[in-house]
């Protein structure tokens, strides 16, 4: 009969994946593969103040709040982080995100420059960022065009703020140029995948006082009389 005891998960905190770009260079895109694809990762929901884009959805795409909703949540104190961009308000909730973080699951931030860098201040041992920078200001400007409702003007308004957002790219932990969308995954997803086994090591204490008292070292270790 085996001795062995049963495999334990191996307990970790979950990663707050903080990604960014420019508007069209496909953070969105990328957000969505990697919660689909990637088991244990979820999408923190924004709440913002913007029109519903079409096909958007309450609740899955954002928290769509008026002015004054999105206004008592700033005065309850339930936001992570919340900012203004393009004359709208978006902002990220405080409660759900702690609670996944603890059951060890991993949530992706979609959120522009101003709330990476608040979300790093706030909670620098939990976050991993990662700047999406597109190959080119003309295709950043054909995926604007391309977008369901767009129009010049609105165009026009996210390629001025385009160079402000790619000002910003060395404030993160990692940048990758989607001119390719499965590589660019590739690369999002190995970055994950890197960042979990670094937690995972980080956590690791308690099994390894385990394994040094089944072969009798916890003691000897502890007390500097381990002999090789």
């Amino acid at each position: 009969m085996s001795s062995e005891r049963p495999t334990a998960e191996r307990p970790r905190r979950g990663v707050m994946f903080v990604i960014s770009s420019p508007s069209g260079a496909g953070k969105t895109t990328l957000c969505r593969r990697l919660i689909t694809e990637v088991p244990g990762v979820e999408l923190s929901i924004s709440a913002t103040t913007r029109p519903a884009r079409p096909g958007e959805a309450n609740g899955v795409d954002y928290q769509f709040r008026s002015q004054e909703q999105f206004q008592d949540m700033i005065d309850r104190d339930e936001f992570l982080e919340w900012a203004k961009v393009f004359k709208n308000f978006y902002g990220t909730p405080r409660s759900e995100v702690e609670a996944r973080l603890v059951s060890g699951v991993d949530v992706v931030f979609d959120v522009d420059w101003q709330g990476a860098r608040a979300l790093k201040t706030i909670r620098p041992g939990d976050v991993c960022s990662v700047f999406i920078l597109p190959p080119s200001i003309a295709q950043l400007k054909q995926r604007l065009e391309g977008r369901p409702g767009s129009d010049p003007k609105t165009v026009q308004s996210r390629l001025d703020g385009a160079g402000q957002d790619i000002l910003r790219w060395g404030e993160y932990d990692f940048a990758i140029i989607n001119d390719n969308l499965d590589t660019a995954f590739a690369e999002l997803r190995a970055i994950l995948m890197m960042e979990r086994i670094r937690r995972t090591r980080a956590s690791m204490g308690i099994m390894v006082d385990q394994l040094l008292k089944d072969v009798g070292l916890a003691t000897k270790t502890q007390s500097g009389s381990a002999s090789s």
